[in-house]
């Protein structure tokens, strides 16, 4: 199939480097090129960053939004490899089949006279830089819409909400010592690790709501001590806080601010993202995605974050759809093969049968 060989071929790029993004990009515009699908290509901090326009000149506009970066892996992990229905590597299921699909799928819709697409790649959807995001920029350039589905895993689901990100730094102090005398010392690494734990306690990490059990917290990065027969007076934490809708961001930092001998700071923020399920392009989506299934499509909740927030942000509602698989950020990684297809082929069908649900005027005006 042409979205298994796509995915393949993009999963063999080593994109946690900017050499590997780079190809990657390049492989992207050559093969829509190829397909006399113009593609724009520009550089935002230094990552590539594509964007195509298909279809109508008029009426509804969808965006397919998806990203090349992955998380870093081993190099054997770059190896895509099939076992039955599953194409495993990195990236395989965030969001490198899904991105294949996107491809295809903008291919197939350019001709299309009742409906446009922007398909949009970016490059630092896994960073977690501070700052502007090439999405960000990618709206303020004007590739906007009417809906916008980026295709993070949700197991051919409807991603309708999506935790908000807060990165946390802590910064703990201890007295050194000698390392065979520790009740002298105050051991910071010690203090940090009791942080953290304080921090997972607080009472907003017990709060539930319809879609979300909890939220998470992830102790991501630690650093502390600089000799091993010493008693470390300096530890750093970066605790991952995925948050819920509904939960006040300011309120979580104050406090975790507020613990005792901690000097808090804040790395990164994104907002969770809210999309009403009534929406009619959701409604639309999951009539076309139900069809041979019985299971409910919509009211998903997705634990991680993504770019979507760019377009919600912008005033264009906007969704988490991908295809099914699984293990995504870990070793073995595996998008399901039967799904690539279904996932195109529910793409096309949804941007075809927008002008008929929704109708033919092109409702957003970036």
């Amino acid at each position: 199939m042409r979205e298994t060989s796509l995915a393949e071929r993009l999963i063999a790029y080593e994109t946690s480097t900017l050499e590997g993004m780079r190809a990657a990009a390049e492989f992207v515009k050559g093969w829509l090129e190829a397909r006399e699908v113009e593609v724009a290509d520009f550089v935002h901090n230094g990552r590539p960053v594509l964007a195509a326009t298909v279809g109508a000149e008029d009426g509804p506009t969808v965006v397919l939004h998806g990203h090349l970066d992955v998380v870093p892996a081993p190099p054997a992990q770059f190896r895509p490899r099939a076992e039955g229905d599953r194409l495993i590597g990195r990236g395989a299921y965030d969001m490198k089949g899904a991105l294949a699909a996107m491809m295809c799928a903008t291919r197939d819709l350019a001709a299309e006279r009742r409906a446009r697409v922007n398909f949009l790649c970016v490059s630092d959807e896994e960073s977690d830089d501070a700052g502007v995001r090439a999405s960000d920029v990618l709206v303020e350039r004007g590739y906007q819409g009417d809906f916008a589905i980026t295709g993070e895993p949700t197991e051919l689901r409807i991603g309708v909400q999506a935790k908000g990100v807060l990165g946390v730094r802590l910064e703990v102090a201890g007295k050194a010592a000698h390392g065979s005398t520790p009740w002298l010392g105050d051991n910071a690494v010690v203090k940090a690790v009791e942080a953290y734990e304080q921090v997972r306690a607080l009472p907003f990490a017990r709060e539930s709501s319809e879609l979300f059990d909890r939220p998470s917290v992830s102790l991501g990065r630690i650093a502390g001590g600089d000799a091993l027969n010493k008693v470390p007076d300096r530890c750093v934490v970066d605790i991952d806080i995925r948050y819920l809708p509904g939960q006040d961001r300011g309120k979580i930092f104050a406090a975790i601010d507020a613990l005792p001998d901690v000097v808090a700071s804040e790395l990164i923020h994104r907002a969770p993202v809210t999309v009403d399920a009534s929406n009619a392009f959701v409604r639309t989506l999951a009539e076309v995605v139900a069809r041979g299934t019985h299971a409910d499509r919509v009211s998903v909740g997705r634990d991680g974050a993504s770019d979507a927030v760019s377009f919600v942000d912008a005033g264009t509602p906007a969704v988490e759809f991908g295809p099914r698989g699984g293990g995504h950020h870990g070793p073995d990684e595996w998008v399901s093969i039967s799904s690539l297809e279904r996932y195109r082929r529910a793409l096309v069908e949804f941007v075809r049968l927008v002008p008929d649900r929704i109708g033919r005027r092109r409702l957003h005006v970036a």
